[in-house]
């Protein structure tokens, strides 16, 4: 891949000068689902499908972009003077939207450059296509610019502060701290309310983690997904006006249901149960897996797509018929919709000598009632963004 995509920027942009090749992960969040901007844990992993970069210094302020994902769109220009989201600019907002990041926080950045690029998470899967080419431009600003103070955390937190303030999508820190901080066999039990983390990990001698996707594209700023947020924020204030609490993250199931009485809204309740289970689920599933209970730690996902259906309503028919389908298959351990929900993917933890028999029979019925296929990917667990040998 890395071969291909230099042989490409050659042909795009022309010899010479020093070309450095870059990687960064998808990431598949595992348990905690819509609790990363509600104080809580979430679990994800980085993958090791991702995307990959190519950048080489200009001498003037010029930025190029170019991706063989969209090379219809051809070479995209634009300047490091002025930078502002432009709906014509079309992808190259997200690595535009870093770089005014780091701009904002001190970083001068005084030379253009070109860049190209190369993903192997399929676009709006709920993998975190965008979150992987935010954090690969913070990876190569920090190694091509010099800027060795920033620590992969400060990249993935001005990988977020890029998509809330420069693309305009309210999300959590989970997707850029996952891909930032992918350990191989390890999932990260992240609180996002400190951004305190363990890695714990993920022994699978027998099973294989198959991500399902839907194939129904979804898109984080015209979803459903700021308007999520917004009721789970009226909800926590309501609570505040008697209980001191700063997130939902930090109520338990108990305390929950002795507060709730303060939701002025039956569906901001619901919204609002679903980010408080979730988050104890999310706490229950990590220590399952420290004790090796594989049979807890799916039960506690297949609880969890429950919630995202009923409680948070993301999940939409095309992902209850991938996850019911998949929890009706020999080998299953569990199953859920992953990501941000309506649309993308679900995660299925599968038996490894079941996998082939789950792909079919789940692709078939889902076939049979959406009337298009779903893709299925069978992944490891990958590390965190990386410069690569030339």
């Amino acid at each position: 891949m890395v071969k291909e995509l230099m042989k490409k920027f050659v042909e795009v942009f022309g010899e010479g000068g020093t070309i450095l090749p870059f990687f960064a992960p998808g990431r598949v969040n595992l348990i905690g689902e819509h609790t990363d901007y509600n104080g809580g844990h979430v679990f994800p992993c980085a993958l090791t499908i991702g995307t990959y970069g190519v950048i080489r210094k200009r001498e003037d302020r010029k930025i190029r972009f170019y991706s063989m994902n969209f090379d219809k769109y051809g070479i995209m220009e634009s300047s490091l003077d002025g930078l502002a989201y432009k709906k014509e600019d079309n992808w190259t907002n997200y690595p535009k939207g870093v770089i005014w990041a780091f701009k904002e926080h001190g970083y001068e950045i005084t030379q253009g450059f070109d860049f190209a690029c190369v993903g192997t998470i399929p676009n709006s899967s709920g993998l975190s296509s965008s979150a992987s080419l935010e954090v690969l431009m913070s990876k190569m600003l920090i190694d091509v610019y010099g800027f060795t103070d920033v620590d992969m955390i400060k990249a993935s937190l001005y990988s977020q502060y890029a998509e809330n303030k420069f693309i305009g999508v309210n999300c959590g820190i989970m997707d850029q701290f996952a891909i930032a901080m992918g350990k191989k066999d390890c999932a990260i039990y992240l609180d996002t309310a400190t951004l305190t983390y363990e890695y714990a990990p993920v022994q699978l001698k027998d099973e294989k983690i198959v991500i399902m996707n839907t194939n129904k594209k979804r898109g984080l700023g015209d979803s459903k997904y700021n308007e999520r947020r917004q009721e789970c924020e009226t909800a926590l204030e309501e609570i505040q006006r008697i209980k001191n609490i700063q997130t939902l993250g930090e109520l338990t199931e108990e305390e929950f249901e002795q507060v709730k009485g303060a939701i002025q809204d039956p569906v901001r309740m619901k919204r609002a149960k679903h980010a408080v289970y979730e988050n104890q689920r999310t706490v229950k599933a990590v220590e399952a897996l420290k004790q090796n209970n594989l049979k807890l730690f799916g039960e506690l996902m297949n609880a969890s797509h429950i919630s995202l259906r009923d409680d948070y309503e993301v999940t939409g028919k095309e992902l209850d018929t991938l996850v019911e389908s998949a929890w009706k298959q020999e080998g299953v351990i569990g199953a859920r919709m992953t990501g941000a929900g309506f649309g993308g993917c679900a995660v299925s933890i599968v038996k490894a000598d079941q996998v082939a028999r789950f792909i079919e029979n789940v692709g078939k019925e889902y076939e049979e009632k959406i009337g298009y296929q779903a893709d299925f990917y069978v992944v490891e667990i990958g590390s965190g963004p990386v410069q690569l040998a030339e």
